[in-house]
């Protein structure tokens, strides 16, 4: 795999970041027999040149893609460093025989790289964990724009419910993210300024469950895993990846983009995942009562 040390140099300042897009406009891009040439030579020789001519030809590609992110206050230089190391995950799992660009897969890894760097680094608190989440977190400014709700402060009913409707999400997360997206604050602040003693934390309630439960649930839940992870041994190389695309990941992968990544329909995709379903599914249940760890009905 291309090594870090042999990219560009990316500088956080302005004028670094200039000079970085000049030079990365040096590299040619690839014809379609030449990627693929080089993919083959990667992936069967784990040839560390041609590794480094694929992902220095998608350089462009990533500083595209990264400067869509520029109004999160981050440095824009690591925003694209994070987009980079998405390139090379993708290089690195990139199986020209499928008969689609490098372009076109790369793209959904450099943008995960880019947005899980995001919510790690954007504030204190984790900004969020789920898909909703994560899709209200990365489009709640473009909405409220969209509708000119653009003042610090709570947003009105009507518009929390505008929001809510339009990107497929709860009225309490949008009032959440909202709240999250006007900047971190310190929990020993005081609730009122004319107020001494009283500070948000004292208004603080703790409804988790007591250590026995939780150190519990933790254990069903890890042996659960367990027996996920065994059960994926049943499938094949296809039959897993869709499976994992579709049934595991926060932000599933559409039948679409299945279908042109495997050179098949999206109905013989969905087909698969049904059927990928099903032989885990029986794995899971052959293991837990070999295993008498509890599973769902």
């Amino acid at each position: 795999m291309a090594r870090a040390a042999s990219l560009p140099a990316l500088a956080a300042l302005d004028g670094g970041l200039s000079r970085y897009l000049d030079e990365i406009r040096r590299f040619p891009m690839l014809e379609p027999q030449e990627e693929y040439m080089l993919a083959k030579r990667w992936r069967e020789h784990e040839d560390t040149g041609a590794a480094e001519r694929l992902v220095t030809s998608h350089l462009r590609l990533v500083a595209k893609i990264a400067m869509g992110y520029r109004g999160y206050g981050l440095p824009i230089s690591e925003v694209i460093s994070e987009g980079n190391v998405g390139l090379m995950q993708a290089v690195k799992r990139f199986e020209p025989e499928k008969g689609f660009r490098l372009a076109t897969y790369a793209m959904w890894w450099i943008k995960a790289a880019i947005q899980e760097y995001i919510l790690r680094s954007w504030s204190l608190v984790k900004m969020g964990t789920t898909a909703n989440q994560k899709r209200l977190f990365f489009n709640l400014r473009r909405v409220k724009s969209q509708i000119q709700a653009l003042d610090e402060g709570d947003l009105h009913p009507d518009q929390v419910q505008y929001i809510a409707t339009k990107l497929g999400v709860t009225n309490e997360d949008v009032v959440s993210m909202n709240r999250r997206l006007g900047g971190d604050a310190s929990l020993n602040s005081p609730v009122r300024s004319d107020e001494e003693g009283a500070e948000w934390q004292d208004w603080l309630v703790d409804h988790s469950e007591d250590q026995e439960t939780t150190l519990g649930e933790s254990q069903e839940l890890d042996g659960r895993r367990k027996l996920l992870a065994s059960a994926l041994g049943v499938l094949n190389d296809r039959e897993r990846r869709i499976f994992e695309a579709r049934r595991l990941a926060e932000d599933p992968i559409t039948l679409e983009d299945l279908s042109t990544e495997f050179g098949i329909s999206r109905e013989r995709v969905r087909q698969i995942e049904v059927r990928a379903f099903e032989k885990v599914q029986e794995a899971v249940k052959k293991g837990a009562l070999a295993a008498l760890v509890p599973v769902p009905a």
